[in-house]
């Protein structure tokens, strides 16, 4: 919904327009104590006597009207789809720590002491020490202290606009009513449910329900409401769902730089909290490997103390310039990790072991469980991986184990619980046994030599095989087919109007609007995202293929290598080897998928449905005039983003690394370059600026 502008105050002296600004300034401080402080000052009735008069004020004013008044809170007509926000700068992952004892913190901070090449002389590193909350990344926009935009993280790169529904959360400032942020503000934080609020929305949930209403459905966990909610078309909806938020950091900060506003993390956090953004109270400034393992520690006793959910604990380097001479490494930086908690265990029955078969044919056996409450999910479905570690665990029907969330995500059987000491001896049902047909499809399952999987042979033949791949290649990270989701690719399989990937492309609006419960309205939606989804990247489309250990990250280094799809189908194991991420394994499933006629039968046929995307040079026959060469980025450069300036090294055979050594050969700097520059002045290390890197890249 647009707003106009803020007049330029004739109405300056006009009574009606000074009792506006000051009710505006009233109720936001009102809320601030409310939502943020958790201490009103006056009674909900009062506040509300005082938000109908501004309503008032507003309805006989309406060209007074502005985004950051606290009516439009919740606001705005339910949307059609989301917009697509690109952010000015990336919200980039936190490498994950594997290690979730306190072994986990002193291996951090091993490896910052090794990367700022510290000896046992020197002082321990400061850090801070956060929660990781268990919610949903947003990046908050304020220009000129005025909330203009909010959106996801998205894939780091691109995320959805979501502000209408940002706006209904009580915690987060439309405007900041403090002095001395600057003119462009990037706030990044966590929208997520507290345990409380929770409860009470499944307690009404339960109620509609039970009075009848149709559409209705409790909610599994916190965090799974809270993105339902942020992710709602409607904000009316979205509204209804009680929301909060803490803030963690920030993007993009204009025109000065984070650096030359703050010293230290903690400074930028202690700052964010005197603008009005809620801050959480567990973040502490610790030093050394000994007091992160305390912090640690402390957090996992009081864990289920917290009024929220959290799946462990964020350190970060506390100095900014220290920060930045760590860089970073594949897209994370070497300033932070997140140290996730031992994963939550619980014991329940196993009712009965059904074997799934994955996009690849993979046979997967699955514990199913009488439902059991673990690590903030209800869980009824556990992996038993494959057939010898089913043997191993000697996991049988009626037993009780002890299931875990591995890694807080797929939830797995550890173990059998033996029966006490006191109790006589059961008999027990047959171990389990891999059946050598697909249960789906009746196809032989085969074991390959060195593997632990079956697999079942069917290949697209397989319902189950041809669901989950036109499931894959329609995912929003593959060619995104938007609104093709598990229901409609079952009935659409199942009732075998879609064999194959290029069957999608060949659907008509009359097949999808007789299928059951498909609207007409539905229907050309569908119809409208198959002709959009058309128009692709060639990494996505190469993703999308579901070729075996061929993810993203691998997809654009081929399509950079080769610049174009059928040299990469042509491509020998030799040549494949010489691509960046790609191994032996890698190299050999490429080949092996496209010496299969019938896969590049599909490849063909989807070209001829219309589906495009752009090509380009071989980097491998192009010139690489930066061969050997690591640079290192610091500072904002003219015309070229960061990672623009990245891509065009790397294309050119260069290396771009995160911090400055005497290894490195060339510093790109432009304006506010920090101590990258510095450290490259001192080491003798020669310094570009982005003319000098564009002469060399010719």
């Amino acid at each position: 919904m647009t707003m106009p502008e803020t007049d330029p105050m004739p109405e300056a002296n006009n009574p009606d327009r000074q009792r506006l600004e000051a009710l505006r300034s009233q109720l936001h401080t009102l809320a601030h104590q409310y939502y943020v402080l958790d201490a009103p000052t006056v009674p909900d009735a009062e506040y509300d006597r005082l938000f109908r008069e501004l309503q008032a004020i507003e309805a006989t004013h309406p060209d007074w009207l502005t985004p950051d008044s606290p009516t439009q809170r919740v606001g705005g007509k339910p949307l059609d789809q989301f917009a697509s926000v690109r952010h000015a700068v990336p919200m980039l992952s936190i490498r994950t720590e594997t290690d979730t004892e306190s072994s986990g913190a002193q291996a951090f901070d091993t490896r910052v002491r090794k990367e700022l090449e510290l000896t046992d002389a020197d002082a321990p590193v400061e850090y801070v020490a956060e929660l990781k909350f268990d919610g949903l990344a947003i990046n908050l926009r304020y220009e000129n202290g005025v909330l203009v935009q909010a959106a996801t993280r998205g894939d780091g790169e691109n995320g959805e606009d979501v502000t209408q529904n940002i706006r209904t959360v009580g915690q987060i400032p439309l405007k900041l009513a403090t002095i001395g942020f600057p003119p462009v503000l990037e706030v990044r934080g966590e929208v997520y449910m507290r345990r409380d609020d929770f409860e009470a929305l499944n307690e009404r949930q339960r109620a509609r329900i039970a009075a009848g209403e149709k559409g209705e459905k409790t909610f599994v966990n916190p965090r799974n409401a809270a993105a339902g909610a942020v992710r709602q078309l409607d904000p009316g909806i979205a509204a209804q769902r009680p929301l909060s938020f803490f803030a963690y950091g920030v993007g993009e900060v204009a025109p000065q730089t984070v650096g030359s506003l703050f010293a230290t993390h903690m400074e930028l956090l202690q700052t964010l909290k005197g603008w009005g953004f809620p801050v959480a109270e567990e973040i502490r400034v610790v030093r050394g490997a000994d007091e992160l393992v305390a912090f640690h520690q402390h957090i996992a006793q009081t864990r289920d103390q917290l009024p929220f959910d959290i799946d462990g604990v964020v350190y970060k380097v506390n100095s900014l310039p220290l920060q930045q001479r760590l860089g970073f490494v594949t897209r994370e930086p070497r300033w932070a990790v997140a140290h996730k908690f031992p994963a939550q265990e619980q014991m329940t029955t196993v009712v009965a072991i059904d074997v799934q078969v994955g996009r690849t044919g993979k046979l997967t056996p699955v514990a199913k469980l009488a439902p059991v409450f673990v690590g903030g999910v209800t869980v009824t479905n556990a992996t038993l991986h494959n057939e010898d570690e089913a043997r191993r665990k000697d996991v049988r029907v009626g037993d009780t184990v002890i299931v875990r969330r591995a890694g807080d995500v797929i939830p797995e059987v550890v173990g059998v619980v033996p029966p006490a000491a006191d109790q006589p001896p059961r008999e027990r049902s047959a171990i389990f046994t891999m059946p050598r047909i697909c249960p789906v499809c009746g196809s032989v399952a085969v074991r390959e030599e060195g593997e632990a999987d079956y697999r079942c042979t069917g290949g697209l033949f397989c319902n189950a095989q041809c669901k989950q791949a036109i499931l894959h290649f329609a995912q929003r990270r593959a060619v995104e087919i938007e609104g093709l989701g598990d229901k409609l690719v079952e009935q659409l399989v199942d009732a075998k109007i879609i064999r194959t990937l290029p069957d999608l492309y060949r659907l008509g609006f009359t097949a999808l609007a007789g299928l059951d419960r498909m609207a007409e309205k539905s229907a050309q939606n569908i119809v409208d995202a198959l002709e959009k989804s058309k128009q692709t990247t060639l990494p996505r489309f190469l993703f999308g293929l579901g070729i075996r250990h061929v993810g993203e990250a691998t997809a654009k280094e081929l399509a950079r290598h080769f610049g174009g799809l059928d040299a990469i189908m042509d491509a020998s194991e030799e040549a494949l080897l010489q691509v960046n991420d790609v191994g032996p394994i890698v190299a050999k499933s490429l080949r092996t998928f496209f010496e299969q006629a019938h896969n590049r039968e599909v490849v063909e046929q989807l070209r001829a449905c219309g589906i495009r995307w752009e090509e380009g040079a071989a980097s491998a026959d192009s010139p690489k005039p930066l061969a050997g060469m690591t640079f290192v980025l610091t500072g904002t450069l003219p015309t070229l983003g960061r990672d623009d300036a990245k891509d065009l090294i790397e294309a050119a055979g260069g290396k771009v690394s995160g911090s400055v050594s005497k290894k490195t050969s060339y510093v790109v700097a432009g304006t506010e370059a920090g101590s990258k520059l510095t450290k490259a002045q001192e080491l003798g290390v020669a310094v570009l600026d982005e003319a000098a890197l564009l002469e060399m890249l010719k």
